[in-house]
């Protein structure tokens, strides 16, 4: 077990690869502390997280008030003595609309949980990994923080700020023993995408999936392997990285 007596924090961690992840973890013997903001799915969680055997926790947090994200900090440490691993999934994707019609609000509600929800949870724990010399953080960015995303101005503004703050983090604390990077998916079967289908034309979505070579969109549990992969000792050596997993889509 990778993870035996280590205690990883994922924020986002009801559902979509968040979820995935904390399996893969619980699975490798660690200890979790869930944050999100819906307490149902939380309480769910719980109980399936019991049921496989995982010693977990719940709390309901906004990342957006570093309040709260202090608070997860405090009380992650109070229960479990320790944090090892802080995986940073919380996160939306927006509204489709090209840059001249992308309504400001919804900019700015995009920017405020991807980038500053991100930037307060690194920041709240931080302190703690200078104070033990380690600590390992996994950015969940994207393929869109690499490149455009045309009609997603907000997300891939976003991720791009995601990926450079990974960059900036990793170099500023790689000689304190802690290791920053992100993985970048592509488009990934999450409720993310599951709401796109419902509410979307089919249309675009099939030009999603067809722009993959793989001719298919990703699993979240494949993205949770790429994450254990990254907070792992296999990956020791490895910190600033952008670890892409979109099925080909960027050599397209």
């Amino acid at each position: 077990m990778m993870f035996k007596n280590q205690v990883v924090i994922i924020t986002g961690g009801c559902s979509g690869i968040g979820r995935a992840a904390a399996f893969r973890f619980a699975q490798e013997g660690a200890k979790l502390f869930i944050a999100d903001l819906s307490e149902k799915a939380g309480d769910v969680l719980m109980e399936e997280l019991e049921k496989v055997g995982a010693e977990a926790a719940f709390a309901r947090i906004d990342v957006t008030d570093a309040e709260d994200v202090e608070r997860m900090i405090t009380d992650c440490i109070q229960r479990f003595g320790g944090i090892h691993v802080l995986v940073n999934s919380a996160g939306i994707l927006g509204p489709r609309a090209r840059t001249e019609r992308y309504p400001v609000e919804d900019f700015k509600n995009v920017m405020e949980i991807n980038v500053f929800g991100l930037f307060n949870c690194m920041q709240a724990v931080l302190p703690h990994f200078l104070a033990k010399k380690s600590g390992n953080i996994v950015n969940l960015a994207s393929v869109a923080g690499l490149g455009g995303f045309a009609g997603h101005v907000g997300y891939s503004a976003s991720k791009h700020a995601v990926v450079g703050m990974t960059r900036t983090a990793a170099l500023e604390y790689a000689k304190h023993g802690i290791r920053i990077n992100a993985v970048c998916p592509s488009f990934t079967m999450t409720p993310m995408l599951e709401n796109a289908m419902t509410n979307d034309d089919t249309n675009y979505l099939d030009a999603l999936q067809n722009a993959i070579p793989m001719k298919r969109f990703g699993k979240p549990e494949e993205i949770a392997d790429a994450i254990i992969y990254a907070a792992s000792s296999a990956a020791s050596f490895m910190t600033g990285h952008t670890l892409v997993m979109d099925g080909g889509l960027l050599i397209a």
